[in-house]
C-alpha cells in the first residue's frame, strides 16, 4: 500500500503539504495541490482517517440528525447529503431523534465526542440548543426547519407557498369546509403550513373554522386520530389538507373506516408527494418537495463552512410544486 511519503516523493513536495491538501487547507498553492492530487490518483493512495483525525482533531465524518427515520420524506434527502459528502471525502453518522429534543441533544454530544467536522440537523422543534456544538466551533446547517435561538445556515422548502397552493386548489374545486391537519405549532413546518392554509382562505374570502384545525405530531397515528375527530363533528369538513405524508396515511385510513368516498364525500390534498401517491385509489393530489436537492444543498453549505467560508448565515429557499390528481378534483359545485 502507498504511504503519504510515497505521495510526497511522487509529487515533489513535503509530507506536510500532502497532509494540508488532504485536509482541504486553502493556503496550499493551487498548482501544488493539483500535483498532490495527481500523485494520490496515480498511487491509489487511501489516507488513514485515524491519522487524519489525530492531526486535525477532527474526523472526516459528518453527523446527520433527522427528526424521524420512519418518515419516507427523508431517504431522498439523506441521499442528497450523502452524495455531496462522499464526493468531498466525508462519511456520515446518521442519527434518528424520534422528534424528541432530549434524544436530539444527546446526538449533539455524540457529534462532539466523535470529533465530527460538521452537523446537519433537521430540528425536532425550533428551540433546539446548539450550545455544546457552538462551544466547540462545530459548524451546523439546518434542513427543512428553522431555529429561533441560533442564526445558522439553513435550507428550507417554501411551506407557506406549498400549503397555500394546495388549499387554493381545493377552494377552486368547490370545497368550502376545508380542514387542516398539521404538526406542532412549535415546529416551523407545522406553523408555516398552517399559515399557508389560512392565507388561501383569506385570499379567496372563505371563512376559516377553528373546529376544523387539528394539530399533533407528524405521525400516522396522529393523522388518524385527528381525522376521526373531524369526521365526528356535526358539520364535518368536505375536504382535508394534511401537512405531511404520515398524517395523510392516517387520515386516509380514518376516511376508509368511516365508509366515505374520496373525493365525493371528502376531498384530500397531502403535503409530500410519495411514490405511492399515484397508486392509491383515487390517486392522491399532493405537494411535491425537492427532497434530494434539500439534502444536497444543505451539504454544500456545510462543506463551504468546513472549507473556510466565514460570512453571515445563509438561507436557501426551495420551491414546492402541486401535483394534481383525482383526490381533489371534484367537479365545481354551487354553494
Amino acid at each position: 500500500m502507498s504511504t503519504i511519503s510515497d505521495v510526497a516523493r511522487t509529487a515533489g513536495v513535503s509530507t506536510a503539504t500532502v497532509s494540508r491538501v488532504l485536509n482541504n487547507n486553502l493556503r496550499v498553492d493551487a498548482r501544488l495541490a493539483a500535483k498532490v492530487r495527481e500523485a494520490i490518483d496515480a498511487l491509489s493512495y487511501q489516507p488513514s482517517n485515524i491519522a487524519r483525525s489525530l492531526s486535525t482533531q477532527r474526523t472526516h465524518v459528518w453527523t446527520l440528525i433527522i427528526s424521524d427515520i420512519r418518515n419516507p420524506f427523508f431517504p431522498d434527502m439523506v441521499r442528497g447529503v450523502e452524495n455531496v459528502a462522499r464526493s468531498a471525502g466525508y462519511s456520515l453518522i446518521l442519527c434518528n431523534a424520534e422528534e424528541d429534543p432530549e434524544t436530539e441533544a444527546s446526538f449533539f454530544g455524540l457529534a462532539v465526542a466523535e470529533q465530527a467536522r460538521g452537523v446537519i440537523l433537521v430540528p425536532s422543534n425550533s428551540n433546539a440548543d446548539l450550545g455544546v456544538l457552538v462551544a466547540r466551533n462545530v459548524p451546523v446547517v439546518t434542513a427543512d426547519r428553522r431555529l429561533k435561538s441560533y442564526d445558522v445556515d439553513c435550507v428550507l422548502v417554501d411551506n407557506v407557498r406549498g400549503a397555500k397552493q394546495a388549499v387554493s386548489h381545493l377552494i377552486e374545486n368547490g370545497f368550502r369546509r376545508i380542514a387542516c391537519i398539521t404538526g406542532p405549532m412549535e415546529s416551523t413546518t407545522g406553523a408555516e403550513r398552517y399559515a399557508g392554509y389560512r392565507s388561501a382562505h383569506e385570499e379567496a374570502g372563505v371563512a376559516v373554522y377553528d373546529s376544523l384545525v387539528q394539530t399533533g405530531s407528524f405521525t400516522e397515528s396522529e393523522g388518524h386520530a385527528a381525522m376521526r375527530r373531524l369526521l365526528a363533528l356535526r358539520n364535518r369538513p368536505d375536504a382535508i389538507f394534511t401537512a405531511n405524508n404520515l398524517m395523510t396515511i392516517g387520515a386516509l385510513h380514518a376516511i376508509d373506516e368511516a365508509g366515505l368516498i374520496v373525493p365525493d364525500d371528502v376531498g384530500i390534498v397531502g403535503f409530500d408527494d410519495m411514490s405511492w401517491a399515484s397508486l392509491v385509489r383515487p390517486p392522491l393530489t399532493s405537494v411535491a418537495q425537492p427532497s434530494y436537492e434539500l439534502g444536497a444543498e444543505t451539504a454544500r453549505l456545510l462543506l463551504s463552512r468546513i472549507e473556510g467560508y466565514a460570512g453571515g448565515p445563509r438561507t436557501v429557499m426551495l420551491s414546492p410544486s402541486l401535483i394534481v390528481r383525482e383526490s381533489s378534483t371534484l367537479k365545481v359545485r354551487l354553494r
